[in-house]
């Protein structure tokens, strides 16, 4: 036999071992790479191992997505990815942010190939917008591909890329291994986290604080700095948290950002949240001229105008946003919430409405909180804003479907829950005429012992509706009971004493109001 067929025997017994090989599955937590080659003889086989569990402590110490603690089941992940494409189309400056963080938006939504489509780009905007700081403005996308390749199973590229990000560390600081603290990746972390909502917003402004340890006057660290601010009061006030300390952020961002007029929106908003609206309405008319047409301002500029009361003229601007992105969940839901304002104001207005307006606007409101919900299945305001104008409309089964529906969302706060029970025990009562019912909800808004404006709603709710059948001559042990225990929730250990004692008089069995009598009784001599 020749050289030249020993040769081309050789290539036929060796591929297919050399693909047994390479798929051998790990053995004593090490995975078995198979190269081939070509400094000595072509075709010849060396084995390398790269241990998996060194591999995964390495990926551990990266600063990326994948390490930050961004959890799937906090956040709508369809919703979210469409919220980035849009931001990735109308905020070209935040495309390397937007694009790592769609990678992993990706890798949850179980396409790695996809994700490392997004990684790519984030290279080529690094490459056209930071020649002279690749390393630097890359470590986030590459701490990315290592784990979406270490995900993937691709052990040996998952390892380039951790070297990649301990080479260019090294560079960066002596000291750095894998991990650097440099003020772009604490603000890229910051940018992910206010994405994931307001459990989260805490943590993203500590990240934007510590970019601006260094950089004071980076103008995008700033505006992150701000927004964060701004979501955590709007949080802190649905908590019943008097707070108003993002006004200076905001104005320091304005100033840094003088083109970013979604800042501009957010300043005037707050101006208006303390009661400055006339000054509020400069930022708005201002930034107007600036960017008509750019959908990010303009959702909040009807915000604006809605909540002055001009819902006509939110209208106009929420339609002329929704061309632009009519699969905005958000300005869907606006639209909803200014239809609803403007059947409010005309029942308001006029003692006896046209009952075709009526139900046109109640029509075009279903219709907007509808297709909000479709296009963002979680979008908790969306829900019951539905319900509540289904019940507007008599169509109480779809209402109660709606709640149902709200009450099953998983990613709902304690103080989304109070809201529930809230708008829920008004359903009960108001168009289902079920006191008890009603009765029932609030005690269970109540019973998270959050304070929020929605338990606050929740107290007044259930107290008014107590008294009222008290006065009336309704009252029975129960509802003496239940305002005991109101009483008791709210630290009013005399009132609640009461309360149990007339409860006890029309039910002197009752262990539960017997126990909770004793127990306050105990606490008022101790």
């Amino acid at each position: 036999m020749g050289l030249l067929k020993c040769f081309k025997l050789f290539l036929l017994i060796w591929e297919p071992i050399s693909v047994l090989w390479y798929s051998w599955p790990k053995v004593s937590n090490k995975i078995v790479i198979i190269t081939r080659t070509y400094s000595h003889f072509p075709f010849i086989p060396e084995k390398l191992a790269i241990s998996k569990n060194s591999l995964k402590s390495s990926l551990l110490q990266l600063e990326c997505h994948f390490t930050w603690t961004l959890l799937k089941q906090d956040v709508d992940l369809g919703n979210l990815e469409e919220t980035i494409d849009d931001q990735i189309e109308f905020l070209t400056e935040s495309n390397i942010t937007n694009y790592n963080l769609l990678s992993y938006v990706c890798h949850l939504k179980n396409s790695n190939e996809e994700a490392l489509r997004n990684l790519q780009k984030a290279e080529e905007v690094v490459q056209k917008n930071h020649p002279d700081e690749i390393a630097r403005r890359s470590l986030v996308t590459w701490g990315n591909y290592a784990w979406v390749y270490y995900h993937m199973g691709r052990y040996e590229e998952a390892q380039t890329y951790v070297s990649k990000v301990e080479n260019s560390c090294k560079k960066l600081s002596s000291t750095a291994q894998l991990k650097i603290q440099l003020p772009e990746i604490y603000a890229e972390q910051g940018w992910a986290l206010l994405k994931f909502g307001a459990k989260y917003y805490t943590r993203a402004k500590n990240c934007f604080e510590n970019a601006l340890k260094n950089e004071p006057k980076n103008p995008e660290f700033n505006a992150g700095y701000a927004i964060a601010m701004y979501r955590l009061e709007n949080f802190s006030q649905r908590q019943c948290e008097d707070v108003a300390l993002c006004l200076k952020p905001l104005k320091r961002a304005v100033e840094l950002n003088p083109k970013d007029t979604f800042l501009m929106a957010l300043l005037a908003l707050k101006l208006q949240d303390l009661n400055r609206v006339d000054e509020g309405e400069k930022y708005i008319e201002e930034a107007m001229q600036k960017t008509p047409d750019l959908p990010y301002f303009l959702r909040y500029a009807a915000k604006f105008y809605r909540r002055k009361g001009e819902a006509d003229k939110a209208l106009e601007i929420l339609k002329k946003a929704l061309a632009v992105t009519p699969k905005s969940a958000f300005l869907h839901h606006q639209l909803g919430l200014c239809y609803r304002t403007k059947l409010f104001q005309l029942k308001k207005t006029t003692r006896y409405p046209p009952q075709e307006q009526v139900k046109e606007l109640i029509r075009l409101s279903i219709f907007h909180f509808n297709t909000a919900i479709d296009e963002k299945p979680k979008f908790f305001s969306a829900c019951t804003d539905l319900a509540n104008m289904y019940a507007e409309g008599r169509r109480y089964e779809e209402a109660e479907e709606t709640f149902q529906k709200a009450s099953q969302i998983n990613i709902l706060s304690y103080d989304d829950k109070q809201e529930l029970y809230y708008h829920y025990g008004n359903f009960q009562l108001f168009h289902m005429k079920s006191e008890s019912e009603a009765i029932k909800y609030y005690i269970e808004g109540l019973k998270i012992e959050k304070d929020s404006y929605a338990r606050n709603k929740c107290r007044n709710a259930l107290e008014k509706l107590l008294e009222r059948r008290i006065q009336r001559g309704l009252g029975d042990a129960t509802d003496f009971g239940t305002l005991g225990f109101f009483h008791n929730l709210n630290g009013e250990k005399h009132e609640a004493i009461e309360c149990y004692e007339k409860a006890i008089a029309l039910d002197p069995d009752n262990e539960g109001y017997l126990s909770a009598l004793c127990e306050l009784r105990l606490s008022i001599s101790s």
